[in-house]
């Protein structure tokens, strides 16, 4: 059996990638394979970066690559809500498929695996992740159950209820961000069945707006595999950037415990880049992020931050400006939600 890691990038988030892999390296405790699975051709960094470190390689299993876009191209084909709003709104068809290449994990080189999202820290060991999946087929470890259930779903609990046999489906829903799982856990027939039930209808309960996560849950729950969240089941640690943690040793706690992972989402790969040019960019655990980020070359940190010019103010403007109406588009789908599931 081969314990492995996944995670998904290319050369946009190229800083953040070098600053998970080395926590990897620094608090899994033992040796743990990587595998990269490509979410474009833009990855001349990453292959360099690949190619330097011997625990590390790139998933290259095209025909994988191309069954999971189309499995995800032929979901939100079937999603008529999703393609109209797409277009009222410009977005292309294939709203963002390369995220289900995430997906790819499921028939991946791994036994046993553990995605991690291109923006998070490792900060302690995984063993105890890789034993639960002893008694479970799938496992995450985050809050989102305690969120809107539309962020995953927008249809309402009683249609809900009609394709998930869940006592509460609120609280079963998880982000895609971080999960485990095993090889061939949804096989062939399953992912067939399931295809067909999203081609027949229940696709239109699916969160237009949040792509690979709505997929996954959908997936995940509808499938009854044996499903566990440490957050809803045990005393777990927070995991988001916003929340308070304590940091020793670049390592950071919770209430005195280690976090499994840090998750910077919705953080702008950007900000991440400007930061390393040595732009005074305000990260949370800023610090924390660039000692792994040069865990390997110290020597390339840098050493001082100059403010932003004025011409790069202005295009964050701009890209802030952009978020926002993207913003709005997901607050004025979520507000007419009752009227549009009709």
């Amino acid at each position: 059996m081969i314990d492995g890691i996944y995670t998904l990038a290319n050369d946009v988030v190229y800083d953040q990638l070098v600053a998970l892999l080395n926590s990897i390296e620094a608090n899994a405790g033992r040796k743990i394979p990587v595998c990269v699975i490509p979410y474009n051709d833009q990855l001349e960094k990453v292959k360099a970066e690949i190619a330097s470190r011997n625990n590390v390689t790139l998933f290259e299993n095209s025909d994988s690559i191309a069954y999971w876009e189309e499995f995800g191209s032929r979901i939100w084909k079937a999603h008529p809500r999703a393609l109209k709003l797409w277009r009222e709104y410009g977005l292309p068809e294939n709203f963002r498929i390369e995220r289900h290449r995430k997906l790819c994990c499921l028939d991946g080189p791994f036994d046993k695996f553990i995605f991690f999202d291109g923006d998070t820290l490792l900060m302690k060991s995984l063993d105890d992740v890789y034993q639960k999946l002893d008694e479970y087929d799938w496992i995450t470890n985050d809050f989102q159950y305690r969120s809107d259930l539309n962020y995953i779903f927008n249809w309402t609990e009683d249609k809900l209820a009609e394709i998930f046999s869940i006592e509460d489906i609120r609280n079963q829903i998880f982000c895609s961000g971080w999960f485990a799982s095993k090889k061939g856990v949804l096989n062939d027939a399953k992912l067939a069945n399931l295809l067909a039930n999203l081609e027949a209808g229940e696709a239109d309960a699916l969160a237009w707006a949040d792509s690979d996560q709505t997929v996954l849950n959908y997936l995940v729950l509808r499938s009854g595999i044996s499903y566990y969240n440490y957050a809803y089941h045990d005393k777990a640690t927070g995991c988001h950037w916003t929340s308070k943690f304590d940091v020793v040793d670049n390592i950071l706690y919770d209430q005195g415990q280690k976090l499994t992972y840090l998750h910077y989402m919705s953080v702008s790969s950007s900000a991440f880049t400007r930061l390393c040019g040595g732009e005074d960019v305000d990260i949370a655990y800023r610090d924390v992020f660039l000692y792994y980020r040069y865990l390997k070359s110290p020597e390339k940190r840098p050493q001082s931050f100059k403010r932003p010019s004025k011409l790069t103010l202005l295009q964050k403007s701009t890209s802030s400006f952009i978020q926002q109406k993207i913003n709005n588009i997901k607050l004025k789908y979520r507000n007419f939600k009752h009227r549009i599931a009709q």
